[in-house]
């Protein structure tokens, strides 16, 4: 008999990928079911892709539910976890895939989100290296309350960091332009990511900096740069279902050598399993992560205005969701950090 895990929203995107992972995890029994608008359904009405569990009936999202696990996955919509998680147990281990937790500045989470902030949980992204060379994971381990990283964030803290955390990047003019699947709006209908609307077609939101995942990139990046660092983000919706390609560049700092810039990234991540530095001259593609949870990074250097460029590409819904999850939940239990998790994506 493994450990127990429910999963709250199992009806959405990331509650689903939730589950498909926990199905193949050999620690992890899977416990209650929960869903809100859909509860009382049976899972394979909703999430018709998850066979085994096809039979099984979406409960009420309450404490009495979840409460008795010994991890607790809450694939909730913002603004929803802080009053469940308050409910369970201090000795539950309990990952909240929404936002309420992430951020550690009150101000900022009244600007970007509104309402009373709920405080922070240990931030559930291991690989973000920060200054000095301490990665999170030596947070996330041991861990009770964790906060699983936007997508956005995920992708742009990996792509990054390593050059903050080398003191080769400037703080202030930092631009990020990325591009996500329409399954990163979740799964309630929306008439602009009816597929006639995307098909074909690219275009931005959240324009001018008021995308809510932008004081999270500030926030992954300063850990990194052990300074503020301000972010101008842009995002964009491709027409694709999953993956996130993010572009992002920042300026060299005055005297830094350009010739370290790739040795920075290299040495970031020679032991990461899921985070992959790719060769010379081969840059990361969204298609070859759908399904993993592998972030693929690429760096290079416009000389000619003293910029780095770093691009990375994740699924958003794997790495940049429920991936991250399992891998937070693999270290807070002290399992092996990949358990579970797969490294390669699927092609074509």
């Amino acid at each position: 008999m493994g450990m127990t895990a429910a999963v709250a929203g199992a009806s959405g995107y990331a509650g689903g990928e939730l589950l498909r992972l926990l199905l193949n995890h050999p620690e992890f029994d899977i416990g209650a079911i929960t869903g809100f608008t859909q509860a009382g359904a049976k899972l394979g009405e909703v999430q018709p892709h998850l066979f085994p569990l096809g039979d099984r009936v979406l409960e009420p999202t309450t404490s009495g539910v979840l409460g008795g696990h010994d991890v607790v996955f809450l694939a909730l919509p913002h603004g929803q976890s802080a009053d469940i998680a308050a409910s369970l147990s201090p000795d539950t281990v309990v990952i909240d895939c929404g936002a309420d937790h992430r951020l550690t500045d009150s101000a900022a989470w009244a600007e970007f989100y509104g309402g009373e902030h709920a405080g922070s949980w240990a931030y559930g992204l291991p690989e973000l290296v920060h200054a000095g060379g301490a990665r999170q994971r030596e947070i996330v381990a041991g861990a009770r309350r964790i906060a699983v990283p936007g997508c956005y964030p995920t992708a742009v803290g990996l792509s990054l960091a390593p050059g903050f955390a080398a003191g080769l990047l400037e703080p202030l003019d930092v631009v990020v332009v990325a591009a996500s699947g329409s399954s990163g709006a979740g799964k309630s209908p929306k008439p602009n990511l009816l597929g006639s609307e995307v098909m074909g077609s690219m275009s931005p939101y959240g324009v001018g900096g008021v995308h809510r995942h932008t004081p999270e990139m500030e926030q992954c990046l300063s850990l990194a740069a052990a300074e503020g660092v301000r972010v101008s983000f842009t995002p964009t919706l491709a027409p694709m279902a999953r993956g996130i390609l993010a572009t992002c560049t920042a300026r060299l700092r005055p005297g830094a050598d350009p010739a370290g810039v790739r040795h920075a990234w290299e040495r970031a991540y020679a032991d990461e399993a899921f985070v992959r530095f790719l060769d010379s001259g081969h840059w990361p593609r969204t298609a070859d992560t759908l399904g993993s949870n592998t972030a693929l990074i690429q760096v290079a250097i416009d000389e000619r205005i003293g910029r780095v460029v770093a691009t990375g590409a994740i699924d958003n819904l794997t790495k940049g969701t429920a991936g991250g999850a399992v891998q937070s939940a693999n270290l807070a239990l002290g399992l092996p950090e990949t358990l579970g998790l797969p490294l390669t994506g699927t092609a074509p």
